[in-house]
């Protein structure tokens, strides 16, 4: 089912075409849903140094973009000790700036407050929106439902609240949004039996901008990068309604491709993953850390969610995740079904720009490959 069939054009809408606008994708493709008791949290059990200064080298893939074309296919790779450092270059090679007086949705990983990767760490988080400001943004909106605890909590015990007044940007608790906020798109042809919603502040903005981590997921997800990271934009429970969409997700044997389908809803501008640390068993809040070291940065959730697969394949995981071909599992098989991104490994175009990320993207490539 391709991802025209799964969310219906909205009656003044319709026949209209998809584009990587934010705005007209979302606007196109959704429809307004009536959605009073504020949700309460989602509960456990359902659910740094200096840039490189070597001269370049570019990877045989590293082939030029336009500035403003769309880069499907490609993820840049940087090695790196320096969070800031590593998103500023990783930013910059993928050669894509949509971003100027654009209104700017962040969603980070805020679903507990425990360390990166169990959530964003700050830095990236800083250095993304710093980075997305000097690139011209006109405004810049932060905001999150965490799954393990009670979402203003979390981002109090973050600091962020004090990070939006210093930066200049705002915030916003999912769990805190009025019956109004909310948008459904349509999901017939989904795994969702009651479909799900969506912050309207989030889907009005210009550009929705992903910040994920690099982990497995214990609770039935297998792992969670920007495919899984979605789920937090998704209500737990409707104002006014007592039905538990977490306790649906989580419990239902279609979990892996209900992550997905959620990602139909929109199209994001950019994804930074933080693989500096990663967890190859556990997660999502705590796990067997080991540390990767690497950026990645994209617009291409398929094809970011493949290469961190393969990261964890290269230190050792779960058997979930370290089985049978990446585009196998059934989190990408949905999301290529559902055309959300590139349709097999050898699609991925690598962009480095040091010896070392080359070679470690090489590696990486080798295991995408595989058998």
């Amino acid at each position: 089912m391709r991802r025209r069939d799964f969310l219906k054009t909205a009656a003044t809408f319709t026949g209209a075409a998809l584009t990587s606008s934010v705005v007209s994708g979302c606007a196109a493709m959704l429809q307004k849903t009536e959605v009073g008791a504020q949700p309460s949290p989602e509960m456990m059990a359902t659910s740094e140094g200096h840039p490189s200064t070597s001269t370049p080298e570019p990877t045989s893939t590293d082939i030029p973009n336009p500035l403003g074309e769309r880069p499907m296919k490609r993820v840049v790779l940087v090695k790196t000790d320096d969070r800031a450092g590593g998103v500023r270059r990783a930013i910059d090679l993928l050669e894509y700036d949509p971003f100027k007086e654009k209104s700017l949705f962040i969603k980070p990983n805020f679903n507990s407050a425990d360390p990166s990767p169990g959530s964003t760490h700050n830095d990236t988080l800083q250095a993304t929106i710093s980075n997305l400001l000097e690139r011209g943004a006109s405004s810049i909106t932060v905001g999150d439902r965490s799954g393990m605890g009670d979402t203003d909590w979390v981002m109090r015990q973050k600091d962020i609240f004090r990070m939006g007044e210093e930066l200049g940007f705002e915030t916003i608790v999912f769990d805190q949004l009025a019956r109004d906020d909310w948008i459904a798109p349509d999901t017939s042809g989904s795994h969702w039996r009651r479909g799900f919603s969506l912050p309207r502040p989030m889907l009005e903005a210009d550009g929705i901008v992903q910040t994920c981590c690099l982990k497995t997921h214990r609770y039935g997800g297998h792992f969670t990068m920007s495919l899984k990271n979605s789920v937090g934009m998704v209500a737990k429970s409707l104002p006014g309604d007592g039905y538990n969409y977490m306790n649906e997700l989580h419990r239902s044997s279609h979990q892996r491709k209900m992550i997905a389908e959620i990602n139909t809803a929109y199209d994001p501008e950019l994804v930074i993953l933080d693989g500096m640390e990663a967890f190859t068993h556990g997660g999502p809040a705590i796990g067997t850390l080991v540390n990767p070291g690497v950026i990645l940065a994209g617009v291409d959730r398929v094809a970011i969610d493949a290469v961190g697969v393969a990261i964890l394949r290269y230190f050792g995981t779960t058997s979930e995740v370290a089985n049978g071909p990446i585009f196998d599992l059934e989190q990408i098989a949905r999301a290529v079904e559902l055309g959300l991104g590139v349709q097999t490994p050898d699609e991925i175009e690598f962009v480095t720009d040091d010896a070392e990320s080359s070679e470690f993207s090489k590696k990486i490539r080798d295991i995408l490959v595989s058998a």
